[in-house]
């Protein structure tokens, strides 16, 4: 590598940590307790237990459910049943001020066998929303989540700059080597030098998968405005509707149907903005390890219970689902999430090794830090030699 391409680099490096350092401290900090929200909600009651009943197969009626979560709140609307195939003994109700509202007011829990209510989950409430909002969106809603996904793209930038300067850095220095007997800036320098190219493609895969996530409201606005829009618009103006009230369980039972070996992810009622006026949106889910990560959507006339559309996600919906479990982690159990939250505080480390790095020669320029680094390896000898820095030196 040229002089000046390693200057060109070494500022890529220095601006782009500077400018998304805080921002990207403020993540992985936030992110470490989002790694267990699920251990740490069940913790604090947020989330309950379903309770030992034989398993005979039994299944409540939705529509049941349904009726009930309507009947708790009065003036409100049910927005979407939500299913989780890793808690089948369980459906959510989620309901808004409206069906379209963007906000949820409240979110239910149920007994899938017996229809029982069992608990309704806190909404906006307690320190694991603080968590979160400051994680998702710095409580500015959308214009804060791209701005969030800006802060991680520029840290993605930062990351490949680090690795091209790596190699330039360590010279004939052995890697791994730390000189602890250096200065204290120099063994910090190393360590987060370490750390940083050790643990560089999982900082790369969750920055990355961090940025995708951010763009959640645009893509599936994008695919409403265009692929759901196109599957409705087939379907005619609706005039023939029956003056009954839709099924849930009838639709629910037509989506299965229609696409075996799948459960239901979440459906959206008919008036919200995932699905139509006249229709439900039922979004399947594989069982597989690999399918269990895709939705697929599956149209149904709320009056007739039959299904009239179904379709993948377009690419870049995929590619948003697919990057959501490398982000958070969560598809590997409890072993799993205990290696994205030490990987997570090693992230920890290195940017906050990275910000004292900066404070300490915040003044250096390039041509002062390229000098330091020809030293200091000219200085370095064999493993168990003295070093000849002099005593000097910082």
């Amino acid at each position: 590598m040229t002089l000046k391409s390693t200057k060109v680099w070494y500022l890529i490096h220095k601006w782009t940590s500077l400018v998304c350092m805080a921002f990207l401290l403020l993540l992985c900090i936030t992110g470490l307790p989002l790694i267990f929200h699920h251990e740490i909600d069940h913790a604090l009651g947020y989330s309950v237990d379903p309770p030992e009943l034989p398993d005979t197969g039994a299944r409540a009626d939705v529509d049941s459910i349904v009726a009930d979560a309507a009947a708790r709140r009065p003036g409100e609307a049910v927005q979407f049943l939500v299913g989780d195939p890793d808690e089948p003994e369980f459906w959510f109700i989620r309901l808004g001020e409206t069906v379209d509202a963007p906000e949820a007011s409240a979110f239910f829990i149920y007994d899938a066998r017996t229809g029982a209510f069992l608990h309704e989950y806190p909404l906006g409430q307690g320190v694991m929303n603080v968590v979160f909002r400051l994680h998702y969106d710095l409580f500015a809603g959308l214009p804060g989540t791209l701005f969030l996904g800006a802060m991680g793209l520029v840290f993605v930038f930062s990351l490949i700059s680090g690795v091209v300067l790596y190699a330039p850095y360590m010279g004939k220095l052995r890697f791994g080597t730390v000189r602890r007997a250096r200065s204290p800036r120099i063994k910090w320098l190393d360590l987060h030098n370490l750390l940083g190219i050790a643990t560089f493609v999982w900082l790369f895969v969750v920055g990355l998968t961090g940025v995708i996530n951010t763009l959640a409201i645009p893509i599936f606005g994008h695919w409403q405005s265009t692929q759901l829009a196109e599957m409705i618009a087939s379907q005619g103006d609706g005039s023939s509707q029956s003056a009954e009230a839709p099924s849930v369980q009838g639709a629910l039972d037509a989506a299965r149907a229609a696409m075996p070996e799948t459960e239901l992810s979440f459906m959206a009622f008919p008036g919200n903005g995932f699905a139509s006026p006249r229709h439900f949106v039922a979004f399947m889910q594989g069982t597989t390890a690999w399918t269990s990560k895709l939705l697929k959507p599956v149209l149904i006339d709320a009056h007739t219970a039959e299904v009239v559309d179904h379709r993948d996600l377009p690419w870049y919906a995929t590619a948003l689902l697919l990057s959501q479990p490398l982000h958070f982690g969560d598809y590997g159990g409890l072993p799993l999430k205990i290696l994205w939250a030490v990987l997570d505080i090693i992230a920890i480390f290195v940017l906050g090794s990275g910000l004292y790095l900066w404070i300490k020669r915040r003044n250096m320029s390039f041509e002062m830090w390229l000098t330091a680094m020809q030293t200091e390896r000219s200085e370095t000898v064999v493993p168990g030699a003295v070093s000849r820095q002099p005593a000097s030196r910082s």
